[in-house]
């Protein structure tokens, strides 16, 4: 059995969810997948099913009733896992924005010693392709605003592409977890730095998606903003529950 298991959340990503599965498989390295869909009207679920005839016992499917957010369909994908054997578990965009190839990178970080391996957009420079310069703004002045709010020394909080070692997502409380949104990768990266997790980044290069639409909306952004505070204040006056 693979130790890794790549967790891939889907809404409407009929265009993009057949290359990233194939070029996953593709790698060298044996990685399972797992696709935790929100019952995607376009038949993402559907091409996931048959692809799972072509690569049986790697290709996994979870199909909740409905669009849930971002933060929900991983802690689903989590839990998936641990019930299983995978020491190391990813999350990872369907659209590409992360280069497959770079997995084995994170996977290397976390066999050199680190819990958590974040691919950083911002560990060397601003390593972004294709974004217009509001969103590129947007997204290091959020991560200047964790770094401040938190005190962790992660320049990229918000980063999706991590690799987590086993025992980090068992010593988290799951359920605890409140964000549902993009904000979910900053709590879910300040759970672990509190818990004493060794957090490490490696450097990649970010490239925007070609194929599909961005789930990003003003809810997601107002949660980033103002949950970052309220989740400190959390951490601070009610530790035993957070």
């Amino acid at each position: 059995m693979a130790d890794g298991l790549v967790i891939i959340p889907t809404f409407n990503e009929i265009e993009n969810i057949e290359a990233i599965v194939k070029t996953v498989f593709d790698l060298k390295k044996d990685f399972h997948v797992l696709v935790v869909d929100d019952n995607s009207p376009d038949g993402t679920a559907l091409n996931v099913q048959k692809l799972q005839e072509q690569f049986p016992k790697r290709l996994f499917l979870e199909v909740r009733k409905e669009k849930s957010g971002l933060g929900t369909a991983y802690i689903h994908g989590f839990k998936w896992a641990l019930e299983r054997d995978y020491e190391y578990i990813f999350e990872m965009d369907a659209d590409f924005s992360h280069r497959p190839a770079d997995l084995s990178r994170l996977h290397r970080a976390c066999l050199d010693g680190a819990d958590v391996a974040i691919g950083s957009r911002y560990k060397k420079g601003v390593n972004v392709v294709n974004w217009p310069l509001f969103r590129i703004l947007l997204s290091y002045g959020a991560s200047f605003y964790v770094k401040i709010i938190t005190g962790m020394r992660v320049h990229d909080p918000t980063a999706g592409f991590i690799c987590y070692h086993r025992k980090v997502l068992e010593g988290i409380n799951l359920d605890a977890v409140r964000f549902i949104g993009y904000a979910f990768q900053i709590e879910m990266k300040y759970r672990a730095y509190l818990k004493g997790f060794k957090i490490q980044e490696v450097s990649i290069i970010f490239t925007d998606r070609v194929n599909g639409k961005s789930k990003m909306n003003s809810a997601i952004i107002r949660e980033a903003i103002f949950g970052v505070i309220a989740m400190k204040f959390r951490s601070i006056f009610f530790k035993k529950n957070f």
